[in-house]
């Protein structure tokens, strides 16, 4: 079943881990995919031509999330390739995490640049192009809603930040008929933590199901949205972190 046939979507930080089995995934509903990618450009026309196998049209897009000119040429790059876009999927971000003590001025302002004020360029950039029926996904994290451990002080910043964000966009975008949530994954079985990691024990065990999530199972949820069955769903949060947070 193809629910994004005919649509375009782009994601960023798409080469690698969760931003590309959401691309892969989107390919499989019948979308068109634009990924970004910061420093791997092998990693990335990997990706293309994954996506390429299963059918659709793709193409990989240097721009780093730290540069507000990249993030907002990123998305006028994606309407020139393919004349439209209808979902942005807000995936790429960083984790650092510090104790309090230890973070600089120039910690914070990365850690805000990437994981949020990129979001909002993206965003604004990318509603001006969407018609009805657009959709703006984010990428949060499970820690916005509740810090685990010390260290998390900035990252749990930039995310819950993230929230306050998905449900203003929401009202300011829906009249046009565009939907805006937010996705929070918890422990997800990537290369920045893997299910046999040092730490993935203590993870399990703040879970109800002790179970990580693979990054399919992230993409399903964002394929969902991004289709026609989620055109009622906005401002929304939606959680996949095995019961985590209970």
């Amino acid at each position: 079943m193809q629910r994004l046939k005919n649509k375009v979507a782009l994601i960023t930080g798409g080469s690698r881990g969760m931003g590309a089995a959401i691309a892969e995934r989107l390919a499989q509903e019948g979308a068109n995919v634009v990924i970004t990618y910061v420093n791997n450009e092998e990693k990335a026309h990997g990706v293309v031509a994954k996506l390429r196998d299963i059918g659709a049209k793709a193409i990989a897009i240097k721009a780093d999330n730290a540069d507000p000119q990249a993030i907002t040429s990123g998305v006028d790059a994606t309407v020139a390739a393919f004349g439209q876009l209808d979902i942005l999927v807000n995936n790429a971000g960083i984790f650092n995490p510090k104790p309090i003590e230890a973070v600089t001025l120039e910690d914070i302002n990365q850690i805000l640049n990437i994981n949020v004020r990129a979001v909002v360029l993206a965003s604004k950039a990318a509603a001006a192009y969407m018609k009805p029926g657009g959709r703006i996904i984010s990428i949060g994290s499970n820690l916005a809603e509740r810090a685990v451990m010390p260290g998390l002080s900035l990252y749990s910043l930039s995310k819950a930040a993230l929230i306050g964000f998905t449900k203003g966009l929401a009202r300011d975008l829906g009249q046009q008929g565009i939907t805006v949530n937010i996705v929070h994954p918890g422990s997800t079985n990537t290369d920045m933590n893997p299910a046999d990691g040092e730490y993935s024990d203590m993870q399990r065990n703040a879970m109800c199901i002790p179970q990580y999530a693979e990054p399919d199972d992230i993409a399903g949820v964002i394929a969902f949205i991004a289709s026609e069955e989620g055109k009622c769903m906005t401002a929304s949060e939606l959680t996949i972190d095995g019961g985590a947070n209970a």
